[in-house]
């Protein structure tokens, strides 16, 4: 290979109208994942949704003498939120081979109406088995989005640009979150029935995407993958543009495809030989340092978090709406940066900030909360907190968290890619599920230190990443194998060949 098409697939670049619509509709899935994020946490600790479900809960927040960690401490009231993610862990496995056979589009599809079908279950839902059924429907509805749409929107972009369109799930992702706690912020003043409100607007999302998924194309490389040539070519022409020579990249993803199936002894197979031992390091790696970070349950508990300092139901809520923005104003910043400052400074100097951030956190909880026989905190401690957490997420939201979703999805080969891409996300909501199902036990437990245990995770991973993470930044999907094959560690284990030296020259 002399290494031509990947060239031009880094040089061309051009952002044509197809692209930018086409990724925007597949970006969209992200919708209905940030929306049950948001949605689920302020429903937990609506007083209405508490007294009609779990009544033990209702009463011992009422009690001024019980531990400010432990009000929340319910098994059953945190199944009510980790059910989803057990679900979506299961039916992100089962997408892989589905993807592989019909393709990213259907498997949209069929994500966004089990999604759609739970949010009216949960919103009709009078006993908690109708709740914990309708929060399986959506996990299964995000687990087969997760998978497919960050695939989606890697194999649709240009190379040069590619950072900045898969950060567009991660943003429509806080959008939906951000969506769903202005939500709950109006449906919290509603009494009785509020929470049903802010479960069946789930379905608003969820039409989105099962309507933006109908109307998008399949990727080029998945056409090629099921032996549908003709309709790749025609596909990756009107992606890149009528007048646009895409003739090289096209030969490129069909000749990474060949390679693909001249190997087809099984993805998962493949992953435990040792020329993909790199890849399957980081299919453990990077969704078990995301989930470590603790911003699954600061995400799902602000609401929680708040009431726990000391803020009123209302002001908890509005406190969540405050992250969301600056989460989404994080997440915006990164798709500029992302594609220029590269993806390791964004790791490394977003997992600084977020250490200093926990640690203020855990020297405030350790010395203000709790003392005195109070189940609350001073006021102004209960402001730097809020401060504080707005801080982390705006931390968060420029490095781990558009970058999980970005580096997963484009660093494994075409052979490998549905494979990787399952086992990530599949291994995120697990712990995903372990961390929501623990995590009241935890604080009550632990209390303050929880923050100083996420702390002490988030040192390990920044280290990692400055260790054995190479930069990908601008490289073709199809030119990938040569990043590894430079770096200091990991090129021990690259089956070296003369195209491969090929793509290391062009690199």
């Amino acid at each position: 290979m002399a290494g031509g098409g990947f060239a031009a697939a880094a040089e061309g670049g051009g952002v044509t109208v197809p692209v930018a619509v086409t990724c925007l509709m597949a970006a969209s899935c992200g919708l209905i994942f940030g929306y049950d994020i948001g949605v689920s946490g302020g429903v937990t600790q609506m007083e209405s949704f508490l007294r009609k479900f779990f009544p033990e809960v209702s009463s011992r927040m009422k009690s001024a003498r019980h531990d400010a960690y432990c009000k929340y401490d319910d098994q059953l009231l945190t199944a009510f939120t980790s059910s989803l993610y057990i679900a979506a862990m299961l039916s992100s496995l089962v997408a892989s081979r589905v993807t592989r056979t019909v393709g990213r589009q259907a498997v949209m599809l069929v994500g966004g109406v089990l999604f759609l079908v739970g949010s009216a279950i949960n919103a009709g839902a009078v006993n908690i088995a109708m709740l914990i059924l309708g929060r399986m429907l959506l996990g299964f509805g995000v687990g087969f989005t997760t998978q497919a749409a960050p695939l989606y929107l890697a194999e649709t972009s240009p190379a040069r640009w590619r950072g900045a369109f898969t950060t567009a799930y991660n943003i429509f992702l806080v959008l939906g979150s951000l969506a769903a706690t202005v939500t709950n912020y109006f449906t919290n003043r509603i009494p009785g029935w509020g929470w049903r409100v802010s479960l069946g607007l789930a379905a608003v999302p969820a039409a989105i995407v099962v309507l933006g998924a109908l109307l998008v194309p399949d990727t080029p490389s998945s056409l090629v993958l099921r032996g549908e040539t003709d309709g790749a070519r025609a596909s990756l022409q009107r992606l890149r543009g009528p007048g646009a020579d895409a003739e090289a990249e096209f030969k490129d993803i069909v000749r990474a495809v060949e390679e693909a199936r001249r190997n087809d002894e099984g993805a998962y197979e493949r992953l435990r030989g040792k020329g993909y031992r790199h890849y399957l390091v980081m299919v453990v790696a990077i969704p078990s340092f995301f989930d470590l970070t603790g911003v699954i349950v600061m995400a799902v508990f602000s609401p929680v978090l708040f009431r726990t300092v000391g803020f009123s139901s209302q002001k908890a809520i509005l406190g969540s709406v405050i992250l969301s923005l600056v989460n989404l104003a994080s997440s915006l910043l990164s798709s500029f940066v992302m594609d220029r400052a590269g993806r390791r400074f964004l790791f490394l100097s977003g997992g600084a900030a977020m250490i200093i951030c926990q640690l203020a956190m855990t020297w405030i909880l350790a010395g203000h909360l709790g003392k005195h026989d109070s189940v609350t905190m001073p006021r102004g401690y209960a402001l730097a907190v809020l401060v504080l957490m707005c801080l982390y997420t705006l931390s968060f939201g420029v490095s781990w968290g558009p970058l999980k979703w970005v580096v997963p999805s484009e660093i494994y080969p075409v052979e490998i890619r549905s494979a990787g891409q399952a086992l990530t996300v599949s291994i995120a909501l697990c712990l995903s599920f372990a961390q929501t199902q623990v995590f009241f036990s935890l604080i009550c437990a632990m209390k303050y230190a929880i923050f100083l245990f996420y702390a002490g995770w988030v040192v390990v991973m920044t280290a990692f990443v400055a260790a054995f993470l190479p930069e990908t930044k601008g490289v073709p999907l199809e030119a990938m194998r040569a990043v590894w094959a430079r770096h200091w560690y990991w090129r021990r284990f690259v089956v070296g060949d003369a195209k491969l030296e090929a793509q290391v020259d062009c690199l």
